[in-house]
């Protein structure tokens, strides 16, 4: 007996019935975009990693339309380097973004990221494409994003710009979705929205909802779970080096040495932390020739680096040089977090001040807070 492969519409049907269950769905209207807007539609080709492989799928393939409909990110765009730099986001984090940015019917809604296209769909499904403005800074991907909107029977207005700015002439918006990475929140952004308006957006390593107050501050707390979407990229062509680039020569550089004992790193408390308190700073592992683990932080700033060996179970060998002393300061931030009782990131909130002032806070505005670089 053959088996049939389910249809596209029996697809988005499993995968809207998943949402709702999960509790990323939590509305009716959000519910019938999900049911309605075709994912298949703007990804015709795509990439999945999975177990640190990549697995590319295109239109055509007999695989292609059930990966398109999985509850995982479809890796879209790459650069010469072979790094994506566009991507169809995980649908249960889109719904839960959508669902907190709370739109009212006849709210107009400025995205930051145009991607695919796939998300401005949904909201011009739930709002029409009269209420939506997406802005991009590749071409390239407005273009392409401008001809599946068509093609699903969308046509909000896309824009070629910096995301950063935002977009005046269409200026005030009710709400501010941001479907790429910031390190901070642009000004523009909140002189762009009126009084009451939200903004929804990944800072550091997790999801931001602010609510925007008429002299142009925002306040507001983390969503649960931990989501890191790829960095908004400038408009310009100048690149400061970075982590990627630097892989081999980390793995060789001399400087300073002392024994340390490697705490848990990798839980989320502090995974967030270094991620808001030292944004710029790149952590990631690697391993040596002889197989041992190696974790590595590196400033692309002032070329600051370190290395951190492991020798045994917690104890380790670092190695670091630069004029910023990184394993010091991840040092002290986790001591922070240890003082205040180990808290989850969720406990954690953000005002942004009109002036560009950025403050994370612990459970209260006037409670525990940092003054963040810029």
């Amino acid at each position: 007996m053959i088996t049939q492969a389910p249809s596209a519409d029996e697809l988005r049907q499993h995968l809207a019935d998943q949402l709702v269950r999960t509790g990323c769905i939590r509305s009716k209207p959000w519910q019938a975009a999900f049911l309605s807007v075709p994912r298949e539609t703007f990804v015709p080709t795509f990439t999945v990693r999975s177990q640190g492989s990549l697995h590319r799928y295109s239109q055509g393939d007999p695989a292609w339309l059930a990966a398109t409909y999985q509850d995982i990110s479809l890796l879209t765009q790459f650069d010469q380097d072979g790094t994506a730099t566009s991507s169809s986001t995980q649908p249960s984090l889109m719904a839960q973004m959508l669902e907190a940015l709370d739109v009212r019917d006849g709210d107009t809604v400025l995205e930051i990221g145009a991607g695919t296209g796939y998300n401005a769909a949904l909201l011009s499904h739930r709002l029409g494409a009269d209420r939506v403005v997406t802005v991009d800074v590749d071409p390239d991907l407005v273009a392409a994003a401008q001809t599946r909107l068509r093609q699903a029977g969308y046509e909000p207005t896309l824009i070629v710009g910096d995301g950063m700015a935002g977009h005046p002439e269409r200026a005030p918006y009710d709400r501010l979705l941001a479907t790429c990475g910031v390190p901070r929140i642009p000004t523009p952004w909140l002189e762009q929205l009126r009084p009451g308006g939200v903004i929804v957006a990944n800072v550091g390593c997790a999801i931001v909802r602010l609510e925007v107050a008429a002299d142009h501050s925002a306040a507001g707390r983390f969503l649960p779970g931990l989501a890191t979407f790829m960095t908004a990229r400038p408009t310009s062509d100048t690149v400061s080096a970075t982590a990627g680039s630097l892989v081999q020569p980390l793995l060789t550089w001399t400087g300073q040495t002392r024994g340390i004992t490697v705490p848990a790193l990798d839980t989320p408390g502090p995974q967030f932390l270094a991620s808001m308190l030292h944004p710029r700073i790149s952590d990631f592992a690697l391993a040596d020739d002889d197989g041992r683990q190696i974790r590595c932080l590196f400033d692309p700033v002032t070329e600051s680096w370190a290395r951190i060996t492991l020798t045994g179970v917690t104890s380790a060998r670092l190695d670091h040089g630069g004029p910023r002393d990184l394993w010091a300061e991840r040092e002290l931030l986790l001591s922070h977090w240890r003082d205040a009782g180990r808290p989850g990131h969720e406990r954690y909130g953000l005002t942004v001040g009109p002036d560009g002032g950025h403050s994370l806070w612990l459970d209260e505005p006037d409670g525990v807070s940092w003054q963040l670089p810029d």
